[in-house]
């Protein structure tokens, strides 16, 4: 059996846990800020995988501008920042969040963190794990308006591939290349859209440019606080 075939065949399971609980006072602070642009500046990349960053800041702008806020391009962004001596993620994070804002004209700025980014190999299966904290600041007062923490655990599942000692060697197999090739993104996606899109809960709000519907809905959920 040829080993992309068992990568296919192979069934994963995607484990969701450890989304922080809502803050109230500051999900009001938002709603009053009223952002309608969002500035998300480079990743801080605390793992050992050096590639997180990259996987993180190109999936975040997705489910954000999803959310209904206009977001500013990434690669205009980076250029922008580099060409007034912000090359490091880590200065970008540490220059107040006004000097970011007014660069770009922003309402407000997200600042992502990955905290934990690896595959552990357990000889029959790997788990792979994404452990990322999200802030929202204001661009004009430099106030946290949100913030939240996404954890996802990703394991090749142990009763796959069969049984007895071809089954055995199928999903060491399959544990091998999951290890050496890790698929990262769809998991970057999935720890966005866990620590955005969740609102009520600790998601944050629709913004100006969500539908009507969407709109209603949350103007009804507030109402009802």
């Amino acid at each position: 059996m040829k080993i992309s075939h068992l990568i296919i065949t192979a069934v994963l399971a995607t484990v969701i846990a450890g989304c922080a609980t809502p803050n109230t006072s500051r999900q009001e602070a938002f709603l009053a800020a009223s952002p309608r642009s969002i500035l998300v500046v480079p990743v801080v990349n605390r793992s050992v995988e050096v590639t997180a960053a990259d996987y993180m800041l190109s999936t975040v702008s997705i489910p954000l501008a999803e959310r209904g806020y206009y977001v500013f391009p990434i690669n205009m962004v980076k250029r922008v920042l580099e060409d007034d001596g912000l090359s490091d993620s880590s200065m970008v994070h540490s220059a107040p969040t006004s000097r970011l804002a007014k660069l770009f004209g922003a309402d407000a700025v997200l600042y992502v963190t990955i905290d934990r980014w690896d595959a552990k190999y357990l000889v029959l299966n790997t788990t792979v794990t994404v452990g990322v904290t999200y802030e929202i600041r204001d661009g004009k007062t430099d106030v946290v308006l949100w913030q939240n923490h996404a954890k996802l655990v990703h394991k090749s599942d142990k009763g796959g591939g069969g049984g007895g000692l071809g089954g055995l060697i199928a999903k060491a197999i399959t544990a091998a290349v999951t290890r050496g090739m890790p698929n990262y993104m769809p998991l970057a996606r999935r720890a966005n859209i866990t620590a955005l899109n969740k609102y009520p809960g600790a998601g944050i709000p629709f913004g100006p440019y969500a539908s009507a519907e969407e709109l209603a809905v949350q103007s009804n959920i507030e109402k009802q606080k």
